[in-house]
Protein backbone atom coordinates (compact mmCIF):
# COMPACT_ATOMS: atom_id res chain seq x y z
CA UNK A 1 0.00 0.00 0.00
CA UNK A 2 2.76 1.96 0.84
CA UNK A 3 4.24 1.22 -2.62
CA UNK A 4 1.78 3.03 -4.10
CA UNK A 5 1.22 5.85 -1.75
CA UNK A 6 4.57 7.36 -2.56
CA UNK A 7 4.37 7.37 -6.01
CA UNK A 8 1.39 9.19 -6.19
CA UNK A 9 2.80 11.41 -3.47
CA UNK A 10 5.61 12.06 -6.04
CA UNK A 11 3.77 12.73 -8.48
CA UNK A 12 1.13 14.90 -6.99
CA UNK A 13 3.91 17.00 -5.63
CA UNK A 14 5.78 16.77 -9.33
CA UNK A 15 2.43 18.25 -10.99
CA UNK A 16 2.08 20.86 -8.49
CA UNK A 17 5.48 22.33 -9.66
CA UNK A 18 5.19 21.98 -13.29
CA UNK A 19 1.79 23.98 -12.44
CA UNK A 20 3.14 26.74 -10.60
CA UNK A 21 5.91 26.60 -13.06
CA UNK A 22 3.30 27.04 -15.53
CA UNK A 23 1.47 29.38 -13.91
CA UNK A 24 4.12 32.02 -13.08
CA UNK A 25 5.27 31.75 -17.04
CA UNK A 26 2.01 32.17 -18.15
CA UNK A 27 1.96 35.50 -15.33
CA UNK A 28 5.00 36.35 -16.38
CA UNK A 29 4.25 36.29 -20.28
CA UNK A 30 1.00 38.08 -19.19
CA UNK A 31 2.51 40.90 -17.54
CA UNK A 32 5.26 41.14 -20.29
CA UNK A 33 2.21 41.70 -23.11
CA UNK A 34 0.94 44.19 -20.57
CA UNK A 35 4.28 46.00 -19.81
CA UNK A 36 4.98 46.29 -23.49
CA UNK A 37 1.15 47.62 -24.48
CA UNK A 38 1.46 50.22 -21.43
CA UNK A 39 4.82 51.43 -22.94
CA UNK A 40 2.80 51.29 -26.60
CA UNK A 41 0.11 53.47 -25.14
CA UNK A 42 2.64 55.41 -23.46
CA UNK A 43 4.42 56.00 -26.23
CA UNK A 44 1.58 57.45 -28.00
CA UNK A 45 0.10 59.09 -25.64
CA UNK A 46 3.61 61.31 -25.45
CA UNK A 47 4.11 61.41 -29.26
CA UNK A 48 0.44 62.75 -28.91
CA UNK A 49 1.30 65.35 -26.54
CA UNK A 50 4.14 66.72 -28.21
CA UNK A 51 1.90 66.81 -31.18
CA UNK A 52 -0.33 69.51 -29.19
CA UNK A 53 2.53 70.67 -27.41
CA UNK A 54 4.16 71.86 -31.01
CA UNK A 55 0.73 73.08 -31.61
CA UNK A 56 -0.19 75.38 -28.80
CA UNK A 57 3.45 76.64 -28.92
CA UNK A 58 2.79 77.63 -32.49
CA UNK A 59 -0.35 79.40 -31.69
CA UNK A 60 1.08 81.08 -28.87
CA UNK A 61 4.32 81.87 -30.96
CA UNK A 62 1.78 83.56 -33.84
CA UNK A 63 0.18 84.99 -30.41
CA UNK A 64 3.26 86.82 -29.01
CA UNK A 65 4.34 88.27 -33.05
CA UNK A 66 0.41 89.71 -33.08
CA UNK A 67 0.53 91.11 -29.59
CA UNK A 68 4.52 92.67 -30.98
CA UNK A 69 2.93 93.90 -34.44
CA UNK A 70 0.36 95.64 -31.93
CA UNK A 71 2.44 97.00 -29.64
CA UNK A 72 4.66 98.27 -32.05
CA UNK A 73 2.27 100.25 -34.12
CA UNK A 74 0.71 101.96 -30.61
CA UNK A 75 4.41 102.42 -29.61
CA UNK A 76 4.95 104.08 -33.43
CA UNK A 77 1.89 106.01 -32.95
CA UNK A 78 3.26 107.57 -29.40
CA UNK A 79 6.98 107.71 -31.01
CA UNK A 80 5.04 110.14 -34.02
CA UNK A 81 3.14 111.76 -31.65
CA UNK A 82 5.97 112.61 -29.05
CA UNK A 83 7.75 113.58 -32.50
CA UNK A 84 4.99 115.97 -33.26
CA UNK A 85 4.52 117.97 -30.10
CA UNK A 86 8.58 117.93 -29.80
CA UNK A 87 8.59 119.42 -33.63
CA UNK A 88 5.53 121.41 -32.55
CA UNK A 89 7.83 122.86 -29.65
CA UNK A 90 10.79 123.26 -31.73
CA UNK A 91 8.88 125.63 -34.44
CA UNK A 92 7.78 127.60 -30.96
CA UNK A 93 11.25 127.93 -29.55
CA UNK A 94 12.15 128.71 -33.31
CA UNK A 95 9.47 131.32 -33.21
CA UNK A 96 10.70 132.77 -29.80
CA UNK A 97 14.16 132.90 -30.71
CA UNK A 98 13.67 135.02 -33.90
CA UNK A 99 11.09 137.40 -31.93
CA UNK A 100 13.74 137.83 -29.21
CA UNK A 101 16.71 138.36 -32.45
CA UNK A 102 14.47 140.91 -33.72
CA UNK A 103 14.15 142.56 -30.61
CA UNK A 104 17.57 142.65 -29.64
CA UNK A 105 18.26 144.21 -33.04
CA UNK A 106 16.14 146.79 -32.40
CA UNK A 107 17.57 147.19 -29.16
CA UNK A 108 20.81 147.66 -30.80
CA UNK A 109 19.68 150.29 -33.17
CA UNK A 110 18.42 151.93 -30.48
CA UNK A 111 21.13 151.39 -28.37
CA UNK A 112 23.36 153.19 -31.21
CA UNK A 113 20.91 155.83 -32.08
CA UNK A 114 21.24 156.77 -28.52
CA UNK A 115 24.76 156.60 -28.48
CA UNK A 116 25.51 158.79 -31.25
CA UNK A 117 22.37 161.29 -29.86
CA UNK A 118 24.59 161.67 -26.45
CA UNK A 119 27.75 162.08 -28.42
CA UNK A 120 25.33 165.02 -30.47
CA UNK A 121 24.32 166.73 -26.96
CA UNK A 122 27.63 166.42 -25.42
CA UNK A 123 29.29 168.33 -28.42
CA UNK A 124 26.27 170.95 -28.32
CA UNK A 125 26.65 171.64 -24.68
CA UNK A 126 30.02 172.54 -25.10
CA UNK A 127 29.57 174.84 -27.94
CA UNK A 128 27.08 176.38 -25.63
CA UNK A 129 29.56 176.55 -22.89
CA UNK A 130 31.76 178.12 -24.77
CA UNK A 131 29.05 180.42 -26.39
CA UNK A 132 28.06 181.41 -22.54
CA UNK A 133 31.88 182.23 -21.85
CA UNK A 134 31.70 184.53 -25.03
CA UNK A 135 28.45 185.82 -23.82
CA UNK A 136 29.38 186.91 -20.32
CA UNK A 137 32.33 188.74 -21.96
CA UNK A 138 30.32 190.30 -23.83
CA UNK A 139 28.14 191.50 -21.15
CA UNK A 140 30.69 193.06 -19.06
CA UNK A 141 32.19 194.71 -21.86
CA UNK A 142 28.54 195.95 -22.68
CA UNK A 143 27.55 196.95 -19.16
CA UNK A 144 30.89 199.02 -18.46
CA UNK A 145 30.33 201.33 -21.74
CA UNK A 146 26.63 201.77 -20.44
CA UNK A 147 27.91 203.22 -17.00
CA UNK A 148 29.96 205.06 -18.97
CA UNK A 149 27.70 206.53 -21.61
CA UNK A 150 24.86 206.60 -18.94
CA UNK A 151 26.23 207.46 -15.76
CA UNK A 152 24.18 205.01 -13.90
CA UNK A 153 25.83 202.30 -12.28
CA UNK A 154 25.25 198.96 -12.99
CA UNK A 155 22.56 197.93 -9.87
CA UNK A 156 20.73 201.41 -11.14
CA UNK A 157 20.71 200.17 -14.49
CA UNK A 158 19.58 196.53 -14.08
CA UNK A 159 16.70 197.76 -11.76
CA UNK A 160 15.35 199.59 -14.63
CA UNK A 161 15.69 196.75 -16.54
CA UNK A 162 14.09 194.66 -14.81
CA UNK A 163 10.99 197.22 -14.12
CA UNK A 164 10.89 197.76 -18.01
CA UNK A 165 11.13 194.11 -18.82
CA UNK A 166 8.76 193.37 -16.06
CA UNK A 167 5.47 193.36 -18.52
CA UNK A 168 7.31 191.51 -21.41
CA UNK A 169 8.59 188.67 -19.11
CA UNK A 170 4.57 188.05 -18.02
CA UNK A 171 3.38 187.56 -21.59
CA UNK A 172 6.32 185.61 -22.55
CA UNK A 173 5.74 183.53 -19.47
CA UNK A 174 2.09 183.31 -20.65
CA UNK A 175 2.78 182.19 -24.10
CA UNK A 176 5.19 179.58 -22.90
CA UNK A 177 2.42 178.08 -20.69
CA UNK A 178 -0.29 178.07 -23.09
CA UNK A 179 2.56 176.28 -25.33
CA UNK A 180 3.03 173.93 -22.78
CA UNK A 181 -0.67 173.02 -22.28
CA UNK A 182 -1.19 172.40 -25.59
CA UNK A 183 1.66 170.69 -25.64
CA UNK A 184 0.09 168.46 -22.68
CA UNK A 185 -2.98 168.17 -24.46
CA UNK A 186 -1.70 166.89 -27.69
CA UNK A 187 0.65 164.08 -25.98
CA UNK A 188 -2.58 163.20 -23.75
CA UNK A 189 -4.59 162.37 -26.72
CA UNK A 190 -1.41 160.80 -28.82
CA UNK A 191 -0.96 158.60 -25.31
CA UNK A 192 -5.12 157.62 -25.20
CA UNK A 193 -5.21 157.04 -28.67
CA UNK A 194 -2.36 154.41 -28.30
CA UNK A 195 -4.20 152.76 -25.20
CA UNK A 196 -7.25 152.01 -27.11
CA UNK A 197 -5.22 151.14 -30.23
CA UNK A 198 -3.33 148.22 -28.64
CA UNK A 199 -6.05 147.13 -26.59
CA UNK A 200 -8.47 147.14 -29.58
CA UNK A 201 -5.11 144.77 -31.01
CA UNK A 202 -4.93 142.90 -28.35
CA UNK A 203 -9.17 141.94 -28.15
CA UNK A 204 -10.31 139.99 -31.16
CA UNK A 205 -14.12 138.59 -31.11
CA UNK A 206 -16.03 137.67 -33.63
CA UNK A 207 -19.24 138.78 -33.92
CA UNK A 208 -22.78 136.85 -34.84
CA UNK A 209 -25.87 138.75 -35.25
CA UNK A 210 -29.09 136.40 -34.05
CA UNK A 211 -31.86 135.84 -36.26
CA UNK A 212 -35.31 134.38 -34.91
CA UNK A 213 -35.61 131.28 -36.95
CA UNK A 214 -33.82 128.15 -35.76
CA UNK A 215 -33.67 125.09 -38.08
CA UNK A 216 -34.77 121.80 -36.43
CA UNK A 217 -33.39 118.83 -38.89
CA UNK A 218 -34.89 115.45 -38.65
CA UNK A 219 -33.75 112.48 -40.22
CA UNK A 220 -36.59 111.46 -42.49
CA UNK A 221 -39.94 113.18 -43.45
CA UNK A 222 -42.05 110.86 -42.06
CA UNK A 223 -41.00 112.53 -38.40
CA UNK A 224 -43.65 116.08 -39.87
CA UNK A 225 -46.27 113.70 -39.67
CA UNK A 226 -45.92 112.75 -36.42
CA UNK A 227 -44.88 116.29 -35.08
CA UNK A 228 -48.44 117.71 -36.78
CA UNK A 229 -51.08 115.00 -35.54
CA UNK A 230 -54.25 114.06 -36.45
CA UNK A 231 -55.74 116.85 -37.04
CA UNK A 232 -52.61 119.09 -36.36
CA UNK A 233 -53.56 118.86 -32.89
CA UNK A 234 -49.85 118.29 -31.58
CA UNK A 235 -48.29 121.28 -33.73
CA UNK A 236 -50.56 123.73 -31.91
CA UNK A 237 -50.62 122.20 -28.67
CA UNK A 238 -46.56 122.47 -28.77
CA UNK A 239 -47.41 126.11 -30.54
CA UNK A 240 -49.67 127.03 -27.68
CA UNK A 241 -47.13 125.57 -24.90
CA UNK A 242 -43.63 127.41 -25.97
CA UNK A 243 -44.73 130.34 -28.20
CA UNK A 244 -43.30 129.37 -31.30
CA UNK A 245 -44.40 129.26 -34.88
CA UNK A 246 -43.68 126.22 -36.17
CA UNK A 247 -43.47 125.69 -40.25
CA UNK A 248 -43.82 122.83 -41.60
CA UNK A 249 -43.10 123.52 -45.23
CA UNK A 250 -41.73 121.08 -48.44
CA UNK A 251 -38.15 121.44 -47.20
CA UNK A 252 -36.40 118.33 -46.94
CA UNK A 253 -35.47 116.67 -43.66
CA UNK A 254 -35.38 120.06 -41.31
CA UNK A 255 -38.74 121.95 -39.60
CA UNK A 256 -38.31 125.88 -39.08
CA UNK A 257 -38.60 127.41 -35.27
CA UNK A 258 -39.83 130.79 -36.10
CA UNK A 259 -39.71 133.19 -33.03
CA UNK A 260 -38.03 136.99 -31.37
CA UNK A 261 -37.73 135.18 -28.17
CA UNK A 262 -34.38 133.21 -28.50
CA UNK A 263 -35.35 131.75 -24.99
CA UNK A 264 -38.46 130.50 -26.22
CA UNK A 265 -36.70 129.72 -29.12
CA UNK A 266 -34.25 127.22 -27.39
CA UNK A 267 -37.17 125.68 -25.33
CA UNK A 268 -39.27 124.63 -28.47
CA UNK A 269 -35.89 122.98 -29.86
CA UNK A 270 -35.13 120.64 -27.47
CA UNK A 271 -38.45 119.46 -25.77
CA UNK A 272 -39.13 118.54 -29.71
CA UNK A 273 -35.97 116.83 -30.32
CA UNK A 274 -36.65 115.08 -26.71
CA UNK A 275 -40.15 114.58 -28.29
CA UNK A 276 -38.58 113.17 -31.87
CA UNK A 277 -36.42 111.29 -29.92
CA UNK A 278 -38.74 109.21 -27.20
CA UNK A 279 -41.09 108.69 -29.83
CA UNK A 280 -44.06 109.74 -27.97
CA UNK A 281 -45.93 112.66 -29.47
CA UNK A 282 -49.20 113.50 -28.05
CA UNK A 283 -50.83 117.10 -26.74
CA UNK A 284 -50.15 115.45 -22.85
CA UNK A 285 -46.53 114.53 -23.63
CA UNK A 286 -45.55 118.08 -25.32
CA UNK A 287 -47.02 119.63 -21.80
CA UNK A 288 -45.21 117.55 -19.39
CA UNK A 289 -41.88 117.99 -21.83
CA UNK A 290 -42.21 121.69 -22.50
CA UNK A 291 -42.01 122.30 -18.58
CA UNK A 292 -39.53 119.88 -18.04
CA UNK A 293 -37.00 121.44 -20.54
CA UNK A 294 -37.93 125.18 -19.30
CA UNK A 295 -36.31 123.97 -15.92
CA UNK A 296 -33.85 122.23 -17.50
CA UNK A 297 -32.70 125.94 -19.66
CA UNK A 298 -33.36 127.13 -16.47
CA UNK A 299 -30.29 125.31 -15.13
CA UNK A 300 -28.13 125.43 -18.51
CA UNK A 301 -28.39 129.60 -17.98
CA UNK A 302 -26.74 129.33 -14.46
CA UNK A 303 -23.96 126.89 -15.77
CA UNK A 304 -23.35 129.98 -18.36
CA UNK A 305 -23.31 132.44 -16.30
CA UNK A 306 -21.12 130.00 -13.81
CA UNK A 307 -18.59 129.16 -16.97
CA UNK A 308 -18.26 132.76 -17.79
CA UNK A 309 -17.18 134.59 -14.82
CA UNK A 310 -14.56 131.37 -14.28
CA UNK A 311 -12.88 132.37 -17.66
CA UNK A 312 -12.67 135.63 -17.07
CA UNK A 313 -11.23 135.19 -13.36
CA UNK A 314 -14.07 137.14 -11.79
CA UNK A 315 -14.70 135.94 -8.00
CA UNK A 316 -17.61 136.39 -5.68
CA UNK A 317 -20.31 137.21 -8.04
CA UNK A 318 -24.04 136.75 -5.76
CA UNK A 319 -25.55 133.97 -7.43
CA UNK A 320 -28.66 136.12 -9.04
CA UNK A 321 -25.91 138.23 -11.04
CA UNK A 322 -24.58 135.10 -12.06
CA UNK A 323 -27.73 133.71 -13.19
CA UNK A 324 -28.49 137.33 -14.64
CA UNK A 325 -25.16 136.87 -16.76
CA UNK A 326 -25.90 133.91 -17.95
CA UNK A 327 -29.09 135.25 -19.25
CA UNK A 328 -27.09 137.19 -21.10
CA UNK A 329 -26.80 134.03 -23.86
CA UNK A 330 -30.36 134.38 -24.93
CA UNK A 331 -30.48 138.01 -25.38
CA UNK A 332 -29.21 140.55 -27.94
CA UNK A 333 -28.60 144.40 -27.83
CA UNK A 334 -29.41 145.80 -31.95
CA UNK A 335 -28.10 142.55 -33.18
CA UNK A 336 -25.83 141.71 -30.86
CA UNK A 337 -24.98 139.03 -28.70
CA UNK A 338 -25.32 140.67 -24.92
CA UNK A 339 -23.81 138.08 -23.57
CA UNK A 340 -20.47 138.27 -26.12
CA UNK A 341 -20.54 142.06 -26.07
CA UNK A 342 -20.22 142.24 -22.19
CA UNK A 343 -17.24 139.18 -22.40
CA UNK A 344 -15.50 141.59 -25.05
CA UNK A 345 -15.81 145.07 -23.08
CA UNK A 346 -14.96 142.98 -19.57
CA UNK A 347 -11.60 142.25 -21.60
CA UNK A 348 -11.37 145.54 -22.92
CA UNK A 349 -11.77 146.60 -19.93
CA UNK A 350 -9.52 145.05 -17.78
CA UNK A 351 -6.67 145.85 -20.84
CA UNK A 352 -7.19 149.30 -21.32
CA UNK A 353 -7.19 149.73 -17.04
CA UNK A 354 -4.02 147.57 -17.16
CA UNK A 355 -2.21 149.69 -19.89
CA UNK A 356 -3.74 152.74 -17.40
CA UNK A 357 -1.66 151.07 -14.33
CA UNK A 358 -5.67 150.71 -12.99
CA UNK A 359 -6.81 147.77 -11.21
CA UNK A 360 -7.53 145.44 -14.02
CA UNK A 361 -10.13 142.74 -11.88
CA UNK A 362 -12.29 145.45 -11.05
CA UNK A 363 -12.19 147.13 -14.49
CA UNK A 364 -12.66 143.76 -15.81
CA UNK A 365 -16.03 143.08 -13.63
CA UNK A 366 -17.48 146.44 -14.28
CA UNK A 367 -17.39 145.68 -17.70
CA UNK A 368 -18.86 141.85 -17.76
CA UNK A 369 -21.86 143.98 -15.27
CA UNK A 370 -22.44 146.89 -17.24
CA UNK A 371 -25.80 145.52 -19.29
CA UNK A 372 -27.06 143.57 -16.27
CA UNK A 373 -30.61 145.74 -16.42
CA UNK A 374 -31.26 144.42 -19.63
CA UNK A 375 -32.41 141.23 -18.94
CA UNK A 376 -34.69 142.20 -16.18
CA UNK A 377 -37.19 139.22 -15.18
CA UNK A 378 -39.96 142.21 -15.32
CA UNK A 379 -40.59 145.34 -17.01
CA UNK A 380 -39.32 148.10 -15.75
CA UNK A 381 -39.37 151.62 -16.30
CA UNK A 382 -35.64 152.89 -15.66
CA UNK A 383 -33.14 152.93 -18.40
CA UNK A 384 -31.14 149.60 -18.09
CA UNK A 385 -27.88 151.48 -16.89
CA UNK A 386 -29.99 153.13 -14.00
CA UNK A 387 -31.63 149.05 -13.48
CA UNK A 388 -28.77 147.78 -13.36
CA UNK A 389 -26.84 149.93 -10.86
CA UNK A 390 -29.44 149.13 -8.38
CA UNK A 391 -28.96 145.61 -9.03
CA UNK A 392 -25.27 145.73 -8.06
CA UNK A 393 -26.07 148.10 -4.93
CA UNK A 394 -28.55 145.33 -3.99
CA UNK A 395 -25.77 141.85 -4.36
CA UNK A 396 -23.60 144.02 -2.35
CA UNK A 397 -21.52 145.02 -5.34
CA UNK A 398 -18.48 148.14 -4.77
CA UNK A 399 -19.69 152.13 -4.86
CA UNK A 400 -16.93 151.77 -7.87
CA UNK A 401 -19.07 148.53 -10.13
CA UNK A 402 -22.17 150.89 -9.75
CA UNK A 403 -21.13 154.06 -10.29
CA UNK A 404 -19.53 152.48 -13.69
CA UNK A 405 -22.87 150.79 -14.27
CA UNK A 406 -25.20 153.53 -14.13
CA UNK A 407 -23.04 156.06 -15.77
CA UNK A 408 -21.63 154.57 -18.94
CA UNK A 409 -25.28 156.33 -20.69
CA UNK A 410 -24.10 159.39 -18.64
CA UNK A 411 -27.20 159.21 -17.10
CA UNK A 412 -25.46 159.51 -13.69
CA UNK A 413 -22.30 161.43 -13.49
CA UNK A 414 -18.83 159.64 -13.36
CA UNK A 415 -16.68 159.50 -9.85
CA UNK A 416 -14.19 156.95 -10.89
CA UNK A 417 -11.96 156.31 -13.09
CA UNK A 418 -13.15 153.12 -13.99
CA UNK A 419 -16.47 154.27 -15.27
CA UNK A 420 -14.82 156.11 -18.52
CA UNK A 421 -13.04 153.07 -19.34
CA UNK A 422 -16.73 151.19 -19.02
CA UNK A 423 -18.30 153.76 -21.37
CA UNK A 424 -15.46 153.48 -24.24
CA UNK A 425 -15.00 150.01 -23.95
CA UNK A 426 -18.57 149.55 -24.41
CA UNK A 427 -18.54 151.90 -27.24
CA UNK A 428 -15.37 150.29 -28.92
CA UNK A 429 -17.08 146.99 -29.15
CA UNK A 430 -20.17 148.25 -30.20
CA UNK A 431 -19.07 150.46 -33.25
CA UNK A 432 -17.15 147.16 -34.32
CA UNK A 433 -18.09 147.00 -38.44
CA UNK A 434 -21.80 144.11 -38.70
CA UNK A 435 -21.45 144.45 -34.77
CA UNK A 436 -25.26 145.49 -34.30
CA UNK A 437 -28.07 145.89 -36.48
CA UNK A 438 -30.37 148.51 -34.89
CA UNK A 439 -33.45 147.39 -37.32
CA UNK A 440 -33.35 143.69 -35.75
CA UNK A 441 -33.37 145.23 -32.24
CA UNK A 442 -36.49 147.63 -33.44
CA UNK A 443 -38.40 144.89 -34.30
CA UNK A 444 -37.71 142.74 -31.96
CA UNK A 445 -39.00 145.73 -29.84
CA UNK A 446 -42.34 146.19 -31.79
CA UNK A 447 -42.98 142.07 -31.11
CA UNK A 448 -43.01 142.52 -27.64
CA UNK A 449 -45.06 145.41 -27.28
CA UNK A 450 -47.54 143.55 -29.70
CA UNK A 451 -47.30 140.80 -27.07
CA UNK A 452 -47.85 143.79 -23.88
CA UNK A 453 -51.16 144.70 -25.49
CA UNK A 454 -52.53 141.51 -25.66
CA UNK A 455 -51.64 141.27 -21.49
CA UNK A 456 -53.59 144.70 -20.53
CA UNK A 457 -56.83 142.65 -20.64
CA UNK A 458 -58.31 140.91 -18.20
CA UNK A 459 -58.29 137.03 -18.42
CA UNK A 460 -54.98 136.52 -21.06
CA UNK A 461 -52.86 133.89 -19.86
CA UNK A 462 -50.54 133.54 -22.34
CA UNK A 463 -49.68 135.93 -25.60
CA UNK A 464 -47.37 135.02 -28.60
CA UNK A 465 -46.71 137.43 -31.32
CA UNK A 466 -45.85 134.96 -34.26
CA UNK A 467 -45.42 135.02 -38.08
CA UNK A 468 -42.96 137.68 -37.88
CA UNK A 469 -45.84 139.96 -36.23
CA UNK A 470 -48.25 139.23 -38.62
CA UNK A 471 -50.38 137.35 -35.89
CA UNK A 472 -51.21 137.60 -31.94
CA UNK A 473 -52.05 134.27 -30.44
CA UNK A 474 -53.99 135.06 -26.90
CA UNK A 475 -54.60 132.07 -24.88
CA UNK A 476 -56.83 133.06 -21.91
CA UNK A 477 -58.09 131.66 -18.89
CA UNK A 478 -61.50 129.44 -19.18
CA UNK A 479 -63.10 130.18 -15.69
CA UNK A 480 -62.57 134.11 -16.88
CA UNK A 481 -63.70 134.09 -20.58
CA UNK A 482 -66.46 132.87 -21.95
CA UNK A 483 -67.06 131.86 -25.50
CA UNK A 484 -68.78 135.28 -26.48
CA UNK A 485 -66.66 137.48 -24.81
CA UNK A 486 -63.38 135.66 -26.59
CA UNK A 487 -64.67 137.44 -29.41
CA UNK A 488 -65.56 140.72 -27.87
CA UNK A 489 -61.77 140.30 -26.88
CA UNK A 490 -60.66 139.15 -30.17
CA UNK A 491 -62.08 142.63 -31.26
CA UNK A 492 -60.77 144.48 -28.51
CA UNK A 493 -57.10 144.06 -28.66
CA UNK A 494 -57.28 144.46 -32.60
CA UNK A 495 -58.76 147.71 -32.01
CA UNK A 496 -56.08 148.48 -29.83
CA UNK A 497 -53.17 147.38 -31.73
CA UNK A 498 -54.48 149.72 -34.58
CA UNK A 499 -54.90 152.98 -32.51
CA UNK A 500 -51.71 152.29 -30.36
CA UNK A 501 -49.02 150.87 -32.52
CA UNK A 502 -47.58 151.63 -36.13
CA UNK A 503 -46.78 148.55 -37.87
CA UNK A 504 -46.91 147.34 -41.66
CA UNK A 505 -49.90 145.12 -43.24
CA UNK A 506 -52.13 143.44 -41.35
CA UNK A 507 -52.37 141.88 -37.80
CA UNK A 508 -54.51 138.91 -36.96
CA UNK A 509 -55.70 138.39 -33.64
CA UNK A 510 -56.64 135.04 -32.62
CA UNK A 511 -58.13 134.22 -29.35
CA UNK A 512 -58.14 130.86 -28.21
CA UNK A 513 -60.46 129.15 -25.00
CA UNK A 514 -59.80 125.62 -24.10
CA UNK A 515 -61.92 123.53 -21.21
CA UNK A 516 -60.05 120.96 -19.44
CA UNK A 517 -61.51 118.58 -17.00
CA UNK A 518 -59.14 116.63 -15.06
CA UNK A 519 -60.07 113.36 -12.87
CA UNK A 520 -57.58 111.22 -11.02
CA UNK A 521 -58.55 107.45 -10.22
CA UNK A 522 -56.85 106.31 -7.20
Amino acid sequence: MMDYILPIIVGIAIGLTIGYIVAKYLEKTKATKILRNTKREATALIREAKIEADILKKDKILQAKEKFIELKSEHEKVIIARDKKIAEAEKRVRDKESQVSQILDKNKKLTAEVASKIEEYDTKITYLERRNDEVDKLHRKQVENLEVISGLSAEDAKKELVTSLKDEAKSDAMAFIQDAIEEAKLTAQQEARKVILNTIQRVGVEQTVENCVSVFNIESDDVKGRIIGREGRNIRALEAETGVEIIVDDTPEAIILSCFDPVRREIARLALHKLVTDGRIHPARIEEVVKKTEKQLQQEIIEVGKRTVIELGIHGLHPELIKTIGRMKYRSSYGQNLLQHSREVANLCGLMAAELGLNAKLAKRAGLLHDIGKVPETESELPHALLGMEWAKKYNESAEICNAIGAHHDEIEMTTLIAPIVQVCDAISGARPGARRQVLDSYIQRLKDLEDVAFGFTGVQKAYAIQAGRELRVIVESEKVNDAKAGELSFNISQKIQNDMTYPGQVRVTVIRETRVVNIAK
